[in-house]
């Protein structure tokens, strides 16, 4: 696409985001991959469309204000980006011109207290476990809230898993073949603690050392992809300072933390921090490839149970990170274990980083929509890799009864390597009819 848009002006970002734009062609081919186009119905709602205006904003041509719905209502995940074939890297361009648009742009009252309770909470671990205590004790009152706090309520569980320590050092079983340093996340320690503790018993007992630096931070996703460009360039440096240069791979279990350390080049570009950047990029890997990768993996014993399992592809990790087969590979692995594809399998769940807290009409709508695709495959457990994803999938899941698990890949692997597979069982009464 021609544009006149003066790339040095805008900064260490301007080639990147000008790039992007010329390299879209205008073809459509991202409309049917784009979840807000099939919900919203409008061409300024698509790849496309958010193209064009944010290049005539770029240009001059419009207000930043003018064009912050359509942009707000774009989920960020990335499923424009494999759907086109001029291999236009959207994510080179919605997260930078939001990052541009936060500098200027108005936000009412109840925005900016969202924003600022999720940026001083949901990144610090410990900070977002006293918060969700303490607001579980408001959520019958939710209703008298302002409107834009409401849906962090709901989003909420009725308990949190017990607090979960880390070791700085968890040693390999057997002979060593591999030593890795792990991101722990943020939500994910609160929501899911179990999360990382099947990732280092499942890297452990094939022969990998994991290390937990004590000094890590976010990832900085949330940030990025909120338009804080200073918070994510922040928790970036915190990391390529916290994390080792020795190991063989820094390894992931979210999909939006691994995407957006690989994003680090992007979010430090221009700074001294951008080599090094370049550099700890290249060692980022989701644990799923890691462990192909790896390969003679330990064999899996036979429990003689069968479970259907369906397996839904995180956007950031599908779109993001281009993993797909991986998880689905070492789920086949699992004797007894038969595993079916989801119905509109690429649209995204409706989380999408804080997308449910910003958007939750559309979020809502989607999560209903997957959730629903998950009870017509027949599955008694749905597998993801990103903890998003799951707390989305699980909320609506409930709403509807249904007794479906919500696991993520490393705990169905970790309970088949260790003889648990009962806990891949209905956590509810099978009896128990949903909607569908």
């Amino acid at each position: 696409m021609l544009h006149n848009i003066d790339a040095e002006k805008i900064g260490p970002f301007g080639e990147p985001m000008a790039e992007a734009v010329r390299s879209c062609v205008h073809c459509g081919f991202c409309l049917a991959a784009c979840p807000t186009y099939g919900e919203l119905g409008q061409e300024l709602d698509t790849p496309r469309g958010r193209i064009v205006l944010m290049k005539e904003v770029l240009e001059g041509a419009l207000e930043v204000e003018d064009v912050l719905p359509h942009l707000d209502a774009c989920l960020g995940c990335l499923a424009c980006e494999p759907a086109c074939p001029s291999g236009v890297e959207y994510r080179n361009l919605i997260s930078p011109f939001r990052a541009l648009a936060n500098e200027t742009r108005s936000r009412s009252l109840g925005e900016k207290l969202r924003r600022f309770m999720v940026s001083q909470t949901l990144p610090f671990a410990g900070r977002f476990r006293a918060a969700a205590t303490l607001a579980r004790f408001a959520k019958p009152f939710a209703g008298l809230m302002p409107k834009s706090m409401r849906p962090m309520m709901e989003l909420l569980p009725s308990s949190l898993p017990a607090r979960r320590k880390l070791q700085e050092r968890y040693e390999a079983s057997g002979k060593r073949r591999a030593v890795v340093a792990l991101l722990a996340g943020c939500a994910q320690r609160v929501l899911e603690p179990d999360i990382n503790a099947a990732t280092i018993e499942v890297l452990t007992r094939n022969g990998v050392e994991v290390l937990v630096p004590k000094a890590q931070a976010c990832c900085g996703a949330l940030s990025w992809h909120g338009g804080d460009h200073w918070a994510a360039q922040e928790f970036a440096r915190q990391n390529l300072e916290a994390f080792p240069e020795e190991v063989d791979a820094v390894i992931t279990n979210a999909a939006g933390c691994g995407s957006g350390m690989h994003e680090y080049p992007l979010i430090l570009k221009g700074s001294d921090d951008e080599e090094c950047a370049v550099e700890f990029a290249k060692k980022v890997v989701d644990v799923s490839v890691f462990l192909e990768r790896l390969g003679d993996l330990e064999e899996i014993p036979d429990s003689g149970e069968e479970v259907t399992v369906a397996y839904h592809d995180a956007c950031h990790l599908s779109n993001g990170q281009g993993v797909r087969g991986e998880p689905r590979r070492l789920l086949r692995m699992i004797p007894g274990l038969r595993l079916v594809e989801l119905r509109d399998a690429h649209l995204c769940c409706g989380s999408a980083g804080t997308y449910n807290i910003d958007q939750p009409e559309i979020a809502s709508s989607l999560g209903e929509q997957k959730a629903k695709a998950v009870i017509e495959s027949g599955a008694a457990v749905v597998a993801s890799g990103n903890i998003g994803c799951l707390t989305q999938m699980k909320m609506h899941l409930e709403k509807l009864e249904v007794p479906v698990q919500v696991r993520h890949t490393v705990q169905i692997l970790r309970d088949a390597w260790t003889g648990r597979p009962s806990r891949l069982r209905p956590r509810w009464d099978t009896g128990k009819k949903g909607s569908s």
